[in-house]
């Protein structure tokens, strides 16, 4: 028999940000960042209610189609229960559409939300699962799940019939490094920043960014001087350029003075990681045209606090 959940239960869940890929591990590599989305979710009679205040709060919809709606429905499929009707209040502090993990941090904010109120009845693993299925891998889902940074990869089902298998581990990321972010004000779409990859590759480039995401891992575990190499790559990052102008040139740009600058995910953020922030005078021009420059830690695994 199906549990109903009790009205007027309420959680609340901290998510943070993410940044996927690093350079060179294309949907394998995340790293969780101190950009915050805050969601509230209290049990209701009937319905759905939605409330949004920051990022996103004149575009996104205000019912069943909302990204949280849909994960806590899934949340609490995956959790065995059901609810009458929810009640979503969003605080939003993660830009939309920028390569900061924003539908990964609102598709585990919702999952995350459905497990508090179902008395954690999902693993982390599960968690992810449910949450990377919105967006078909698990690598900023799994940053926001677990914190720090992941290695996560897919298992593509093999019959036919299962569901692929998302899966991920956690790296316990070197204590000094630290993210500066320069966010443009346009956005961009994953699928059709997607469109401009090749559908080959050749084993030369293969090889050569294997060997850079075994680097990055390295690097960003235990010796951060090798940053800079490990961020390198050749599958994706030259061919979004075309479509992505002014990201390709801070990236090129900041790599050129020795700072380790990568495509944040399909962007338009371009991020770079280090053991110091980027220096104000290194990007003022950045800041002048516009481009918003935030100061970043390492962010820790997403909470789920229970309220009275």
């Amino acid at each position: 028999m199906v549990q109903e959940v009790v009205p007027g239960q309420r959680v609340r869940v901290t998510v943070p940000g993410s940044s996927a890929n690093l350079g060179p591990g294309f949907d394998t590599l995340g790293l969780a960042l101190s950009i915050y989305d805050v969601v509230e979710v209290e049990v209701i009679e009937s319905g759905i209610e939605v409330e949004i205040e920051g990022e996103g709060a004149h575009e996104l919809p205000r019912n069943e189609s909302h990204l949280v709606v849909r994960a806590i429905q899934a949340g609490l499929r995956a959790s065995g229960v059901t609810a009458p009707g929810i009640r979503v209040s969003c605080h939003n502090t993660i830009p939309q559409s920028r390569g900061l993990g924003s539908s990964a941090a609102a598709a585990v904010a919702g999952v995350a939300a459905a497990n508090g109120l179902a008395g954690f009845a999902l693993t982390d693993g599960q968690v992810i699962q449910t949450a990377s299925a919105f967006e078909g891998h698990p690598d900023n889902a799994a940053a926001s799940v677990l914190g720090g940074a992941v290695v996560s990869w897919t298992d593509k089902p093999v019959d036919g019939h299962t569901s692929p298998q998302y899966r991920a581990v956690g790296l316990d990321v070197h204590p000094d490094i630290k993210a500066t972010a320069l966010v443009p004000t346009f956005h961009a779409s994953t699928n059709a920043v997607r469109q401009v990859l090749p559908s080959d590759v050749s084993h030369v480039d293969a090889r050569f960014n294997v060997s850079r995401t075994a680097v990055m891992v390295t690097a960003l575990t235990k010796h951060p001087e090798l940053l800079w190499e490990g961020t390198r790559d050749r599958l994706h990052q030259t061919y979004r350029a075309e479509v992505l102008p002014v990201t390709a040139e801070w990236v090129n740009r900041l790599r050129n003075r020795g700072y380790a600058a990568f495509l944040s995910g399909a962007g338009p953020t371009c991020l770079v990681v280090g053991t110091e922030y980027v220096p104000d005078d290194v990007l003022a021009e950045a800041r002048e045209s516009g481009i918003s420059i935030k100061n970043l830690d390492v962010a820790g695994p997403a909470t789920v606090e229970i309220l009275d």
